[in-house]
């Protein structure tokens, strides 16, 4: 699992409803949620943040959905990546944003900030998985049970420092893999929801996914309402 005791655990007991200014446009009960607003044809591997391609079809999507320029470019880029490399998997934006807006309200949990690089800072952390309740307990590389340091989740999609080191992928072509980079980050968990749930497109594959991302179904029916708003240009 990616991660266990969210900065954002919070966040995900809220309760199912919208509080955009826009009411007129129901949000569907689909699962999985709808995949929002297509994305249009870019250059996947141009040179630097090609990402920003999408800057146009961002600050559309922004302006309904009051989602950041440079985090819906990022889920836009991650879902438009991986339907070239799984096509199979069908993960829409609108699913990376519903996890992002539980995980950091799209990197900017605690007073962060979203730069135009995609670098969320000061950095996110969560809180320290140390058992306590609501939260996994996870010892940090070369802790002992005697001096015991714990791990805590990282960036925006709040990834486990263990998982983050096996998924983790340079979105931004700037030759880091930063978990506090949302571009990074985005692609990362597009790439792990893939290979846990297989079609996201279907209801199985789509909850599989996401309680493998969190073992929460009121976790799971968050992003799922959260999603399925973003698809119809709504705020939450």
């Amino acid at each position: 699992m990616t991660r266990a005791g969210l900065v954002g655990t919070a966040a995900a007991l809220v309760l199912l409803t919208g509080c955009g200014a826009d009411h007129l446009t129901p949000v569907p009960d689909d699962m999985p949620p709808p995949a929002g607003a297509p994305t249009p044809a870019i250059d996947l591997d141009a040179p630097g943040r090609s990402a920003i391609q999408l800057d146009s079809w961002a600050q559309e999507q922004h302006a309904a959905t009051g989602i950041p320029v440079v985090a819906l470019e990022a889920y836009g880029y991650a879902a438009a990546v991986m339907a070239r490399s799984e096509p199979e998997c069908g993960i829409g934006w609108t699913t990376l944003a519903g996890i992002a807006s539980v995980e950091s309200h799209h990197g900017s949990h605690g007073g962060s900030r979203l730069n135009d690089d995609g670098t969320v800072a000061p950095p996110i952390r969560g809180l320290p998985l140390d058992g306590s309740p609501g939260r996994a307990r996870i010892l940090d590389v070369g802790s002992t049970e005697a001096n015991p340091v714990y791990v805590q989740a990282m960036g925006p999609f709040q990834f486990i420092p263990e998982t983050w080191q096996r998924w983790g992928v340079d979105a931004n072509g700037d030759g880091r893999i930063d978990a506090d980079n949302i571009d990074d980050a985005a692609l990362t968990a597009a790439r792990y929801l893939c290979a846990m749930g297989g079609n996201l497109t279907t209801v199985d594959g789509w909850q599989k996914a996401l309680l493998t991302y969190n073992q929460s179904t009121t976790y799971m029916q968050t992003v799922r309402y959260r999603a399925a708003a973003y698809s119809v240009g709504r705020k939450v």
